[in-house]
Protein backbone atom coordinates (compact mmCIF):
# COMPACT_ATOMS: atom_id res chain seq x y z
CA UNK A 1 0.00 0.00 0.00
CA UNK A 2 1.36 3.39 -1.05
CA UNK A 3 1.93 6.08 1.56
CA UNK A 4 0.31 9.52 1.20
CA UNK A 5 3.73 11.00 0.41
CA UNK A 6 4.27 8.57 -2.48
CA UNK A 7 0.80 9.31 -3.85
CA UNK A 8 1.50 13.05 -3.63
CA UNK A 9 4.86 12.61 -5.41
CA UNK A 10 3.21 10.57 -8.17
CA UNK A 11 0.60 13.24 -8.71
CA UNK A 12 3.26 15.94 -8.80
CA UNK A 13 5.36 14.06 -11.35
CA UNK A 14 2.26 13.33 -13.44
CA UNK A 15 1.31 17.01 -13.43
CA UNK A 16 4.87 17.94 -14.44
CA UNK A 17 4.81 15.45 -17.33
CA UNK A 18 1.51 16.89 -18.56
CA UNK A 19 2.76 20.50 -18.56
CA UNK A 20 4.03 20.42 -22.20
CA UNK A 21 0.68 19.01 -23.36
CA UNK A 22 -1.17 21.71 -21.42
CA UNK A 23 0.96 24.37 -23.13
CA UNK A 24 0.24 22.80 -26.54
CA UNK A 25 -3.48 22.77 -25.73
CA UNK A 26 -3.44 26.42 -24.69
CA UNK A 27 -1.48 27.58 -27.76
CA UNK A 28 -3.59 25.47 -30.13
CA UNK A 29 -6.86 26.87 -28.79
CA UNK A 30 -5.47 30.40 -28.86
CA UNK A 31 -4.64 30.13 -32.55
CA UNK A 32 -7.98 28.48 -33.30
CA UNK A 33 -9.89 31.31 -31.61
CA UNK A 34 -7.66 33.83 -33.37
CA UNK A 35 -8.67 32.25 -36.69
CA UNK A 36 -12.34 32.60 -35.71
CA UNK A 37 -11.94 36.33 -35.08
CA UNK A 38 -10.01 36.72 -38.35
CA UNK A 39 -12.77 34.89 -40.20
CA UNK A 40 -15.45 37.06 -38.57
CA UNK A 41 -13.69 40.29 -39.52
CA UNK A 42 -13.13 39.04 -43.08
CA UNK A 43 -16.80 38.08 -43.54
CA UNK A 44 -18.01 41.40 -42.13
CA UNK A 45 -15.66 43.53 -44.20
CA UNK A 46 -16.12 41.72 -47.53
CA UNK A 47 -19.69 40.43 -47.22
CA UNK A 48 -18.51 37.10 -48.66
CA UNK A 49 -20.90 34.10 -48.52
CA UNK A 50 -20.22 32.10 -45.36
CA UNK A 51 -20.85 28.64 -46.80
CA UNK A 52 -18.70 29.32 -49.85
CA UNK A 53 -15.84 30.52 -47.65
CA UNK A 54 -16.04 27.42 -45.44
CA UNK A 55 -16.18 25.15 -48.49
CA UNK A 56 -13.04 26.77 -49.95
CA UNK A 57 -11.33 26.14 -46.59
CA UNK A 58 -12.53 22.53 -46.32
CA UNK A 59 -11.25 21.51 -49.77
CA UNK A 60 -7.52 21.99 -49.00
CA UNK A 61 -8.08 20.78 -45.43
CA UNK A 62 -9.54 17.47 -46.62
CA UNK A 63 -6.67 17.03 -49.07
CA UNK A 64 -4.12 17.65 -46.31
CA UNK A 65 -5.88 15.21 -43.97
CA UNK A 66 -5.91 12.54 -46.69
CA UNK A 67 -2.20 13.06 -47.39
CA UNK A 68 -1.27 12.96 -43.70
CA UNK A 69 -3.46 10.03 -42.61
CA UNK A 70 -3.65 7.94 -45.83
CA UNK A 71 -6.83 6.04 -44.84
CA UNK A 72 -6.37 3.68 -47.79
CA UNK A 73 -3.09 2.34 -46.35
CA UNK A 74 -2.44 0.11 -43.36
CA UNK A 75 -5.05 -2.17 -41.85
CA UNK A 76 -8.24 -2.13 -43.89
CA UNK A 77 -11.11 -0.21 -42.36
CA UNK A 78 -14.37 -2.10 -41.98
CA UNK A 79 -17.74 -0.99 -43.34
CA UNK A 80 -18.90 -0.60 -39.74
CA UNK A 81 -16.32 2.18 -39.46
CA UNK A 82 -16.49 3.77 -42.93
CA UNK A 83 -20.27 4.09 -43.19
CA UNK A 84 -20.71 5.91 -39.83
CA UNK A 85 -17.77 8.15 -40.76
CA UNK A 86 -19.49 9.10 -44.01
CA UNK A 87 -22.72 9.81 -42.12
CA UNK A 88 -20.67 11.81 -39.65
CA UNK A 89 -19.52 13.86 -42.63
CA UNK A 90 -23.12 14.95 -43.20
CA UNK A 91 -23.38 16.02 -39.56
CA UNK A 92 -20.07 17.85 -39.84
CA UNK A 93 -21.26 19.68 -42.96
CA UNK A 94 -24.45 20.77 -41.18
CA UNK A 95 -22.34 21.87 -38.22
CA UNK A 96 -20.13 24.08 -40.40
CA UNK A 97 -23.17 25.64 -42.10
CA UNK A 98 -24.95 26.48 -38.85
CA UNK A 99 -21.78 27.54 -37.07
CA UNK A 100 -20.76 29.85 -39.93
CA UNK A 101 -24.21 31.43 -40.04
CA UNK A 102 -24.16 31.80 -36.25
CA UNK A 103 -20.71 33.39 -36.32
CA UNK A 104 -21.80 36.02 -38.80
CA UNK A 105 -25.07 36.84 -37.01
CA UNK A 106 -24.03 36.51 -33.35
CA UNK A 107 -20.33 37.37 -33.36
CA UNK A 108 -17.30 35.27 -32.38
CA UNK A 109 -17.80 35.41 -28.60
CA UNK A 110 -21.32 33.98 -28.70
CA UNK A 111 -20.47 31.51 -31.47
CA UNK A 112 -17.53 30.05 -29.53
CA UNK A 113 -19.33 29.81 -26.19
CA UNK A 114 -22.41 28.31 -27.85
CA UNK A 115 -20.29 25.36 -28.95
CA UNK A 116 -20.28 24.23 -25.32
CA UNK A 117 -24.05 23.76 -25.52
CA UNK A 118 -23.19 20.28 -26.76
CA UNK A 119 -22.93 19.40 -23.08
CA UNK A 120 -26.70 18.85 -23.19
CA UNK A 121 -25.87 15.41 -24.58
CA UNK A 122 -24.34 14.71 -21.19
CA UNK A 123 -27.69 15.61 -19.64
CA UNK A 124 -29.47 13.29 -22.06
CA UNK A 125 -27.12 10.41 -21.30
CA UNK A 126 -27.52 11.03 -17.58
CA UNK A 127 -31.31 10.96 -17.84
CA UNK A 128 -31.31 7.81 -19.96
CA UNK A 129 -28.50 5.83 -18.33
CA UNK A 130 -27.74 7.48 -14.99
CA UNK A 131 -29.28 6.86 -11.61
CA UNK A 132 -32.57 8.60 -10.96
CA UNK A 133 -31.15 10.30 -7.89
CA UNK A 134 -28.73 12.25 -10.09
CA UNK A 135 -31.24 13.31 -12.74
CA UNK A 136 -32.20 16.52 -10.97
CA UNK A 137 -28.54 17.45 -10.64
CA UNK A 138 -28.11 17.20 -14.39
CA UNK A 139 -31.36 19.04 -15.05
CA UNK A 140 -30.05 21.80 -12.79
CA UNK A 141 -26.90 21.92 -14.90
CA UNK A 142 -29.03 22.21 -18.02
CA UNK A 143 -30.96 25.11 -16.49
CA UNK A 144 -27.68 26.85 -15.61
CA UNK A 145 -26.47 26.47 -19.21
CA UNK A 146 -29.74 27.92 -20.51
CA UNK A 147 -29.40 30.86 -18.11
CA UNK A 148 -25.84 31.51 -19.36
CA UNK A 149 -27.01 31.41 -22.98
CA UNK A 150 -29.86 33.78 -22.09
CA UNK A 151 -27.38 36.21 -20.53
CA UNK A 152 -25.26 36.01 -23.69
CA UNK A 153 -28.29 36.62 -25.91
CA UNK A 154 -29.14 39.71 -23.85
CA UNK A 155 -25.64 41.12 -24.40
CA UNK A 156 -24.23 40.75 -20.91
CA UNK A 157 -20.77 40.19 -22.43
CA UNK A 158 -20.95 43.49 -24.33
CA UNK A 159 -20.13 46.84 -22.76
CA UNK A 160 -23.12 48.50 -24.45
CA UNK A 161 -25.70 46.16 -22.88
CA UNK A 162 -24.01 44.66 -19.85
CA UNK A 163 -25.64 45.53 -16.49
CA UNK A 164 -22.11 45.86 -15.11
CA UNK A 165 -21.10 48.57 -17.59
CA UNK A 166 -21.04 52.20 -16.43
CA UNK A 167 -19.98 53.80 -19.70
CA UNK A 168 -22.28 56.16 -21.61
CA UNK A 169 -23.33 54.92 -25.05
CA UNK A 170 -22.14 56.78 -28.14
CA UNK A 171 -23.94 56.78 -31.47
CA UNK A 172 -21.93 53.74 -32.53
CA UNK A 173 -22.84 51.97 -29.34
CA UNK A 174 -26.52 52.83 -29.84
CA UNK A 175 -26.48 51.14 -33.23
CA UNK A 176 -24.89 48.09 -31.65
CA UNK A 177 -27.54 48.09 -28.93
CA UNK A 178 -30.28 47.87 -31.54
CA UNK A 179 -28.53 44.96 -33.20
CA UNK A 180 -27.98 43.19 -29.89
CA UNK A 181 -31.57 43.72 -28.77
CA UNK A 182 -32.85 42.30 -32.05
CA UNK A 183 -30.81 39.13 -31.48
CA UNK A 184 -32.65 37.66 -28.48
CA UNK A 185 -32.70 34.03 -27.47
CA UNK A 186 -34.00 32.87 -30.85
CA UNK A 187 -30.96 34.39 -32.51
CA UNK A 188 -28.77 32.16 -30.33
CA UNK A 189 -30.46 28.98 -31.55
CA UNK A 190 -28.34 28.69 -34.69
CA UNK A 191 -24.94 28.48 -32.91
CA UNK A 192 -26.54 26.41 -30.11
CA UNK A 193 -27.71 23.78 -32.59
CA UNK A 194 -24.27 23.94 -34.19
CA UNK A 195 -22.73 23.18 -30.78
CA UNK A 196 -25.02 20.18 -30.31
CA UNK A 197 -24.10 18.86 -33.77
CA UNK A 198 -20.41 19.38 -32.96
CA UNK A 199 -20.78 17.29 -29.80
CA UNK A 200 -22.71 14.63 -31.68
CA UNK A 201 -20.02 14.25 -34.33
CA UNK A 202 -17.38 13.87 -31.61
CA UNK A 203 -19.41 11.16 -29.89
CA UNK A 204 -19.88 9.27 -33.17
CA UNK A 205 -16.18 9.52 -34.03
CA UNK A 206 -15.24 8.23 -30.59
CA UNK A 207 -17.70 5.34 -30.73
CA UNK A 208 -16.67 4.24 -34.21
CA UNK A 209 -13.02 3.80 -33.27
CA UNK A 210 -11.38 3.80 -29.87
CA UNK A 211 -7.87 3.48 -31.32
CA UNK A 212 -6.13 6.80 -31.81
CA UNK A 213 -4.57 6.03 -35.20
CA UNK A 214 -7.81 4.69 -36.66
CA UNK A 215 -9.65 7.73 -35.32
CA UNK A 216 -7.31 9.99 -37.29
CA UNK A 217 -7.76 7.97 -40.49
CA UNK A 218 -11.53 8.01 -40.10
CA UNK A 219 -11.46 11.75 -39.44
CA UNK A 220 -9.86 12.26 -42.85
CA UNK A 221 -12.79 10.36 -44.38
CA UNK A 222 -15.27 12.42 -42.35
CA UNK A 223 -13.81 15.78 -43.44
CA UNK A 224 -13.69 14.64 -47.08
CA UNK A 225 -17.32 13.51 -46.82
CA UNK A 226 -18.29 16.85 -45.26
CA UNK A 227 -16.58 18.70 -48.11
CA UNK A 228 -18.51 16.69 -50.70
CA UNK A 229 -21.85 17.30 -48.98
CA UNK A 230 -21.05 20.99 -48.56
CA UNK A 231 -20.30 21.44 -52.29
CA UNK A 232 -23.92 21.65 -53.56
CA UNK A 233 -24.88 23.97 -50.68
CA UNK A 234 -21.96 26.28 -51.50
CA UNK A 235 -22.85 26.29 -55.21
CA UNK A 236 -26.49 26.99 -54.39
CA UNK A 237 -25.44 29.85 -52.14
CA UNK A 238 -23.30 31.21 -54.96
CA UNK A 239 -26.10 30.94 -57.54
CA UNK A 240 -28.74 32.46 -55.27
CA UNK A 241 -26.38 35.29 -54.37
CA UNK A 242 -25.70 36.03 -58.05
CA UNK A 243 -29.37 35.95 -59.07
CA UNK A 244 -30.53 38.16 -56.19
CA UNK A 245 -27.84 40.76 -56.80
CA UNK A 246 -26.11 40.13 -53.48
CA UNK A 247 -22.34 39.83 -53.13
CA UNK A 248 -21.33 36.40 -54.38
CA UNK A 249 -17.64 37.06 -54.89
CA UNK A 250 -15.04 35.62 -52.55
CA UNK A 251 -12.20 38.14 -52.15
CA UNK A 252 -8.92 36.50 -51.28
CA UNK A 253 -7.37 37.16 -47.89
CA UNK A 254 -4.29 35.07 -47.17
CA UNK A 255 -4.55 35.28 -43.38
CA UNK A 256 -8.30 34.60 -43.21
CA UNK A 257 -8.03 31.49 -45.40
CA UNK A 258 -4.75 30.14 -44.05
CA UNK A 259 -5.64 30.67 -40.38
CA UNK A 260 -9.00 28.94 -40.84
CA UNK A 261 -7.44 26.01 -42.71
CA UNK A 262 -4.33 25.52 -40.58
CA UNK A 263 -5.55 26.55 -37.12
CA UNK A 264 -9.33 26.35 -37.30
CA UNK A 265 -9.66 22.93 -38.97
CA UNK A 266 -6.39 20.97 -39.06
CA UNK A 267 -4.35 21.94 -36.00
CA UNK A 268 -7.29 22.04 -33.58
CA UNK A 269 -8.18 18.42 -34.38
CA UNK A 270 -4.74 17.19 -33.31
CA UNK A 271 -4.68 19.53 -30.30
CA UNK A 272 -8.07 18.28 -29.06
CA UNK A 273 -6.90 14.73 -29.69
CA UNK A 274 -3.84 15.32 -27.49
CA UNK A 275 -6.06 16.86 -24.81
CA UNK A 276 -8.24 13.75 -24.76
CA UNK A 277 -5.45 11.21 -24.87
CA UNK A 278 -2.90 12.90 -22.60
CA UNK A 279 -4.85 15.30 -20.40
CA UNK A 280 -8.17 13.40 -20.29
CA UNK A 281 -9.88 16.67 -21.16
CA UNK A 282 -12.94 16.48 -23.39
CA UNK A 283 -14.24 19.50 -25.28
CA UNK A 284 -17.36 20.17 -23.19
CA UNK A 285 -15.61 20.46 -19.85
CA UNK A 286 -15.06 23.37 -17.44
CA UNK A 287 -11.28 23.22 -17.92
CA UNK A 288 -11.64 23.52 -21.70
CA UNK A 289 -14.06 26.41 -21.22
CA UNK A 290 -11.56 28.14 -18.92
CA UNK A 291 -8.83 27.96 -21.59
CA UNK A 292 -11.20 29.21 -24.29
CA UNK A 293 -12.43 32.03 -22.03
CA UNK A 294 -8.89 33.30 -21.44
CA UNK A 295 -8.20 33.28 -25.19
CA UNK A 296 -11.49 35.08 -25.91
CA UNK A 297 -10.59 37.86 -23.47
CA UNK A 298 -7.28 38.44 -25.24
CA UNK A 299 -8.93 38.48 -28.68
CA UNK A 300 -11.80 40.77 -27.61
CA UNK A 301 -9.33 43.31 -26.25
CA UNK A 302 -6.97 42.95 -29.22
CA UNK A 303 -9.71 43.44 -31.83
CA UNK A 304 -11.32 46.21 -29.71
CA UNK A 305 -14.72 44.56 -29.72
CA UNK A 306 -17.76 45.70 -27.75
CA UNK A 307 -16.75 43.75 -24.65
CA UNK A 308 -17.61 43.73 -20.96
CA UNK A 309 -15.17 41.73 -18.85
CA UNK A 310 -17.39 41.44 -15.71
CA UNK A 311 -20.41 40.36 -17.77
CA UNK A 312 -18.32 37.85 -19.70
CA UNK A 313 -16.91 36.35 -16.50
CA UNK A 314 -20.42 35.98 -15.06
CA UNK A 315 -21.62 34.21 -18.23
CA UNK A 316 -18.59 31.89 -18.20
CA UNK A 317 -19.01 31.05 -14.51
CA UNK A 318 -22.69 30.17 -14.94
CA UNK A 319 -21.98 28.22 -18.12
CA UNK A 320 -19.06 26.39 -16.50
CA UNK A 321 -21.18 25.47 -13.49
CA UNK A 322 -23.88 24.15 -15.80
CA UNK A 323 -21.39 22.04 -17.74
CA UNK A 324 -19.88 20.73 -14.51
CA UNK A 325 -23.25 19.62 -13.17
CA UNK A 326 -24.60 18.37 -16.49
CA UNK A 327 -21.60 16.25 -17.46
CA UNK A 328 -20.25 15.09 -14.10
CA UNK A 329 -20.13 11.39 -13.41
CA UNK A 330 -21.61 9.84 -10.33
CA UNK A 331 -19.03 9.64 -7.54
CA UNK A 332 -18.70 5.86 -7.70
CA UNK A 333 -18.16 5.86 -11.45
CA UNK A 334 -15.75 8.75 -11.20
CA UNK A 335 -13.63 7.09 -8.54
CA UNK A 336 -13.36 3.89 -10.54
CA UNK A 337 -12.42 5.77 -13.70
CA UNK A 338 -9.57 7.64 -12.03
CA UNK A 339 -7.39 4.57 -12.11
CA UNK A 340 -7.76 3.61 -15.74
CA UNK A 341 -9.37 4.44 -19.04
CA UNK A 342 -12.17 2.08 -19.97
CA UNK A 343 -11.94 1.41 -23.73
CA UNK A 344 -15.19 -0.55 -23.80
CA UNK A 345 -17.41 2.46 -23.16
CA UNK A 346 -15.18 5.41 -24.05
CA UNK A 347 -15.26 6.98 -20.59
CA UNK A 348 -12.00 8.78 -19.95
CA UNK A 349 -10.40 8.45 -16.55
CA UNK A 350 -8.80 11.47 -14.96
CA UNK A 351 -5.97 11.45 -12.45
CA UNK A 352 -6.59 15.09 -11.63
CA UNK A 353 -10.00 14.38 -10.14
CA UNK A 354 -11.73 16.25 -12.94
CA UNK A 355 -15.22 15.38 -14.09
CA UNK A 356 -15.98 13.61 -17.36
CA UNK A 357 -19.27 13.20 -19.17
CA UNK A 358 -21.03 9.87 -19.38
CA UNK A 359 -20.90 10.45 -23.12
CA UNK A 360 -17.50 12.13 -23.71
CA UNK A 361 -18.32 15.18 -25.80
Amino acid sequence: MMSPKQISDDRGSSHFRNTPFQIIHLIGNFFRIWSVYSMYRYLNQTGAPVVLFLFCCLVPSSIIFLILQKPWKGRALSNQQIVPSLINGVITALYFILWGKGLKSCGPLRAILSEYSGAVLGVLSGVLYGRRGHVWKKVGGLIAMLVALFFLSQGWATSSLSPFSTKDSTETKEEEVQTEQALGMMGMMIPVFAGILSALRRVIARRVSLKNQQKKRLHAITITSATCFLFPVAMWDLIIGSSSGKTSELPFSAWAFLSTIVFGIILIFYVDNIAEERLHMVFSSPRHLMVAGACIIVMELTYEMDFSLPGFIVCCLVLGFGILEATSLERSKKDSSLKSEDPSNGILGNNDFDTSPILPI
